[in-house]
């Protein structure tokens, strides 16, 4: 009698299942009396929205994150956040050195997949260089914000808000503490604050450009001519994506939310304004009251995010640059997509439609859910459902207004973004044999 090979987990199912386990315990927790500040029970679908919110790295919350946490809650918070920003993966394979376990081709193919290597060699070495930046960068984070908040709310609490924000925005989370000051405040109250914003800035674009760029950053040792074309298009795309919107959001804010402001001070808020729907979260200005062409602004950047491999979450930049560039060659006839003096085999042309169709798709049928049982306008659940399909954590004030039906679909809309669309259809629709037809081709018309 044969027995049935036991069938093992595709990567990308160990993946989604791992990070489904981490928020149904981050949930449990949080549902603990322990983790409010109430000392009650917390509705579950609520402790379940969090810890959903944090482990994707969103921000996105039903209730106030100071308000409403104890000490042991925001601690949970803060572990699902960085277990989320840094991956499952990444925590998973320091367990395994810890413990001096062997890591085999099964766990270094999963590593891969998780960081966004592009060889399976290294792995491991990567996952080091990332544990290792990511604890310096944060740290110098941690400083810079602990110089203020030890200033306002004592060393010992000033020191923790200043962890918490600096893992929070390294890893793009936005999830803040300032509900001392209001409900939902964000980093508002200190929005004239130089230090606290230019801090709150870098770490989030060094979160959101990606661990293999830091990698090419080293190598390469700074020299352009040396950096490879992901690099490349990471950096000076980013540049473009932080330049050209804050002189958009200072446009369009200018008679608005930035009137009355000095210069120095507008700036500085439009810049924030730009940099932190790639995807951290934070604010400083009032999002309800934001312009049409702010809103519109801000949902195409949380719609691109940060960058492949990062903490970040949309469709990533060099997704964004391939569909940009994809018609122009269709304009000049040309079958090869050339960027950077480079020609891109046809298999990223395809995986980037990909990426964008099933982002578009996901975003959309949110957003058909949420219109059909809110009564918010278009573009405040546009805003909603980008922001939790990208994992940004930007909103104009009505998540915890929803029902619970919307909740439930922001809850999907923020894990499917976090693994990856494309990562969640392959986990559930990947064919281990596929049937060995060759089909026959024909053509269609296009446009």
């Amino acid at each position: 009698m044969n027995l049935p090979k036991r069938r093992q987990l595709s990567s990308w199912q160990f993946l989604t299942l791992g990070y489904l386990l981490i928020i149904l315990l981050g949930s449990f927790l949080l549902s603990l009396p322990i983790a409010s500040r109430a000392g009650t029970y917390t509705p579950y679908l609520s402790a379940l929205f969090t810890a959903t919110s944090a482990t994707c790295v969103t921000g996105l919350a039903v209730v106030d994150t100071y308000l409403h946490w104890s000490l042991f809650g925001q601690l949970v918070l803060l572990v699902l956040i960085q277990v989320g920003g840094i991956g499952f993966m990444t925590v998973l394979t320091l367990v395994m050195l810890l413990l001096r376990k062997n890591v085999g081709l099964y766990q270094r193919q999963l590593i891969m997949q998780s960081a966004g290597n592009l060889n399976l060699s290294g792995s491991v070495a990567l996952i080091l260089r990332i544990l290792r930046g990511t604890l310096l960068i944060e740290g110098i984070g941690a400083a810079l914000l602990s110089l203020r908040f030890c200033q306002d709310f004592g060393f010992w609490e000033g020191i923790y808000y200043g962890v918490f924000h600096a893992v929070s925005a390294f890893c793009n989370a936005g999830f803040d503490l300032m509900g001392r000051f209001g409900p939902f405040s964000s980093l508002a109250p200190y929005a004239g604050d130089p230090l606290v914003c230019l801090t709150a800035i870098a770490l989030v674009l060094l979160g959101g450009l990606g661990f293999l760029v830091w990698t090419d950053l080293i190598k390469s040792r700074l020299r352009f001519r040396q950096f490879t074309l992901h690099t490349r298009i990471a950096l000076v795309a980013s540049a473009v994506l932080i330049i050209v919107p804050t002189g958009l959001f200072y446009f369009y804010e200018r008679d608005g939310l930035l009137a009355g402001l000095s210069p120095s001070q507008a700036w500085l808020r439009a810049l924030f304004a730009a940099v932190t729907p790639r995807t951290a979260g934070f604010a400083t200005i009032d999002m309800a009251h934001l312009s049409t062409g702010s809103v519109l602004l801000t949902t195409l950047l949380m719609f691109i995010g940060g960058n492949s491999g990062s903490t970040a979450g949309g469709i990533k930049i060099t997704t964004f640059v391939v569909m940009l560039f994809s018609p122009i060659a269709g304009a000049r006839r040309s079958s090869n997509l050339v960027i950077g003096g480079r020609q891109l085999d046809d298999s990223i042309t395809k995986e980037a439609a990909a990426t964008l169709s099933a982002y578009l798709l996901f975003a959309a049928a949110g957003c058909m859910v949420l219109a059909a049982g809110e009564p918010f306008s278009l573009t405040e659940i546009l805003l909603e459902v980008v922001s939790a399909v990208a994992t940004v954590g930007l909103s104009t004030g009505i998540t915890a207004s929803l029902t619970a039906v919307s909740q439930v679909t922001l809850i999907l809309l923020m894990f499917a973004g976090r693994l990856g669309v494309m990562t969640l259809a392959i986990a559930f629709g990947e064919r281990r044999n596929p049937p060995p037809l060759r089909r026959p081709t024909d053509r269609i018309l296009i446009g």
